[in-house]
This record gives C-alpha cells, sequence and structure tokens, in this order.
C-alpha cells in the first residue's frame, strides 16, 4: 500500500504525463522530460514505471476505460433521448485531467497514437460498440424501419458531439445536444 507522499508523487507523474502525451504525442514524450516536469529524479519515475510503455498503459488501460465505466455509471433508461443527451452534456463538466485522459484515449482508439498492443484493446472494445447500444436502444426501436442504421447514426453523432467537447473543448449546451439526438432518435421514444 503506498503512502501519502507516494501516491501523491504517482499520481503527480501520471499527470504531468498526460500533458505530455497530449502535446507530443507517445513516441514524442519522453520520461526525462516528465521527470524534469515532475521536479523528481529520474529513477523515482522508473520506482513507479519500468518504462514509458508502463506508464501509458496505466492510463490508457485503467484511467480511460475507467473513466468511461464512471460515466456509464451514471445514467439511467427513463427516456432514450435524455440518456444520450445526459450522456453526452455531462462530458463538459469534465475534469481538465479527465478531459485529457479522454483525449489521448480517443488518440489511440483513432489509431493517431500509442502501440500495436493498446490499438489492438481499442479495435477489440470498437467491436463492442455497436452491439452495446444495439442494446440499449432495442426497446425503443420496435417501430423503426432501419434499427441498425439508426444505431449507426446514433453511435458516429455521439462520437462527433463527444469529439466537439472533448477534443476540441468546446461546451455544447443539452438543448443543441438534446436537439441533434432527437432528430437521430425521432420516434423512437
Amino acid at each position: 500500500m503506498f503512502n501519502i507522499v507516494e501516491k501523491d508523487l504517482r499520481e503527480r507523474i501520471k499527470e504531468v504525463a498526460v500533458e505530455h502525451f497530449n502535446s507530443n504525442g507517445y513516441h514524442g514524450t519522453t520520461i526525462r522530460n516528465i521527470a524534469r516536469d515532475v521536479n523528481c529524479s529520474l529513477p523515482m519515475i522508473y520506482y513507479y514505471y519500468n518504462n514509458k510503455k508502463e506508464l501509458f498503459d496505466e492510463i490508457i488501460k485503467k484511467e480511460y476505460f475507467d473513466l468511461l465505466k464512471r460515466q456509464a455509471a451514471l445514467l439511467r433508461t427513463n427516456n432514450i433521448i435524455d440518456f444520450y443527451t445526459k450522456f453526452v452534456y455531462d462530458l463538459n463538466s469534465l475534469s481538465n485531467y479527465d478531459k485529457k485522459v479522454y483525449r489521448l484515449g480517443i488518440k489511440v482508439y483513432l489509431s493517431f497514437d500509442g502501440d500495436e498492443e493498446l490499438m489492438e484493446i481499442m479495435d477489440e472494445w470498437e467491436k463492442t460498440i455497436l452491439p452495446r447500444h444495439y442494446q440499449i436502444l432495442k426497446p425503443y426501436l420496435k417501430n423503426a424501419d432501419n434499427d441498425l442504421a439508426i444505431v449507426r447514426t446514433l453511435v458516429h453523432l455521439l462520437e462527433t458531439l463527444i469529439e466537439s467537447i472533448v477534443v476540441k473543448n468546446r461546451f455544447l449546451s443539452e438543448e443543441e445536444i438534446r436537439e441533434e439526438i432527437s432528430i437521430v432518435l425521432h420516434g423512437c421514444e
């Protein structure tokens, strides 16, 4: 178990690493530069992480996927349009650190950053996106003619909205989000 100082230093290392990975990418980031900005020795970084890959992997495999799970756990499905509107709108409230972690996850998801192992993990995760949303929407698609097209269109819209908030750092109003989601899910209430 880490004591408070060790935990704080480990968290500080991750915070600085997220900044560097966002600014310089995985390949342009060095452990030496992270250590400099954390104001600790290089061996201290290596005490917590064996190498840059291990540090990046922890940020993506743990921080990013934990963030997605936390966001999903907040949702309830009383009204499907409210459900998706809340999911997207709540991204506006993420901390700067969480937005940067999310941004890194998106970069890996889009194969812009990371390594082969992480890209394979993202590819496997991507295969679950449409089936997962189809299961969420299934009870609301009873009268839909082309339910798969609705799900695909919704997923593309969600990706665009998420990109606006997380990657471009734009604030989207709840009304704007609801309007766009309502267009896609028209008749699915």
